[in-house]
């Protein structure tokens, strides 16, 4: 039975753009439309509705603004529809709740096949999550988990923290920034698969949340311990010489930044004092850098089923062998404070 879709958007042209595309795909179906929040809701209201992509900027009622409502009574799986001017409010839609966003292209019809293929991997990825029931434990019996983990690392000492991430990520970032202490003493290096454009307003808000300093990466910038750095949307980052180096080299699994570049110059730079984490996110992107953590030493975290958004990034690194703990996103900022002495 095909997926039932619900496209909110405020340009007539635009939904039919969108509900076309979206009946050329196999396994879904456009079942209503709406021209702004106000009319999605009561689309939602009637029911029926399994997936709804939703414009950021309309008319009435915007499209987090929409999200929000929705949050109150039912949430949807719901992929935002953004534009460059857009990026501020989209990051905060992530936030909310909205599962994943695509960039809007300039010349829809030149690029209909491409960003019908992202559309279609991104819709497509939402129901292929297994759900995983995840009963909470007691306090105390996290603490003695999170221990035993500890226990069984191979860091004699900690130098610096390799994240990876994608669908899902900006929520979970946020989660495990805000854990690091202000006496962060190793730098944070992160990439997120995220357009050219948005990675600055999301490292914003990263810093924002932190209590340490999170900023959108430099070509060439000395590398500070107690400082996170994102990568910025289009560029691969790696750590080369005590300094970030960013690079325009063609996309890697089809994105840019990808985590493996990072994951490999990282582990030759740090060797058994690296920790890399590999969070929500769909695709193979990490997996091979999992393996140049593990043969130079280092240590490597994956995020568990139960509290991934996409089970898809971790899943393939925890197959390919080489990570060490598979950790929830609630246990994962108490294990860092801990590790961090915070």
């Amino acid at each position: 039975m095909d997926r039932r879709v619900l496209v909110v958007d405020d340009s007539a042209f635009m939904r039919k753009i969108f509900t076309h595309m979206i009946e050329e795909m196999n396994g879904f179906t456009v079942v209503a439309s709406a021209r702004d929040g106000i009319q999605a809701l009561e689309k939602v209201a009637q029911g029926n509705i399994d997936l709804i992509t939703l414009d950021v900027e309309m008319p009435r009622m915007n499209g987090l603004e929409t999200l929000k409502q929705l949050k109150e009574s039912q949430m949807i799986p719901t992929i935002m529809l953004s534009s460059k001017s857009n990026e501020d409010i989209t990051i905060e839609a992530l936030e909310a709740g909205a599962l994943d966003f695509i960039e809007k292209p300039q010349h829809i019809r030149k690029n209909w096949e491409g960003f019908k293929d992202e559309l279609a991997e991104r819709m497509h990825s939402i129901f292929e999550q297994e759900k995983v029931k995840s009963v909470p434990k007691q306090f105390d019996q996290r603490i003695k988990d999170l221990t035993a983990v500890k226990g069984r690392m191979n860091l004699v000492q900690l130098d610096a923290i390799a994240i990876g991430a994608s669908t899902g990520g900006p929520k979970a970032l946020i989660t495990v920034i805000k854990g690091l202490p202000a006496s962060l003493a190793v730098p944070v290096f992160i990439v997120q698969h995220m357009p050219e454009g948005f990675t600055a307003s999301f490292a914003t808000r990263l810093d924002a949340a932190a209590k340490v300093p999170v900023v959108e990466a430099t070509q060439a910038e000395l590398i500070e311990k107690g400082k996170v750095y994102l990568a910025p949307g289009g560029k691969h980052m790696e750590i080369e010489n005590g300094r970030i180096s960013l690079t325009d080299e063609e996309k890697i699994l089809g994105v840019r930044p990808a985590v493996n570049p990072l994951f490999q110059s990282a582990a030759q730079t740090y060797k058994k004092g690296l920790l890399g984490i590999v969070l929500t996110g769909m695709g193979q992107d990490g997996a091979e850098g999992t393996l140049s953590i593990h043969q130079n030493g280092g240590t490597v975290f994956s995020q568990d089923q139960a509290s991934c958004v996409i089970y898809g990034m971790p899943k393939n690194a925890v197959e390919k062998g080489w990570v060490d703990e598979t950790i929830s996103l609630q246990e994962l900022p108490i294990l860092l404070n801990d590790l961090l002495g915070g």
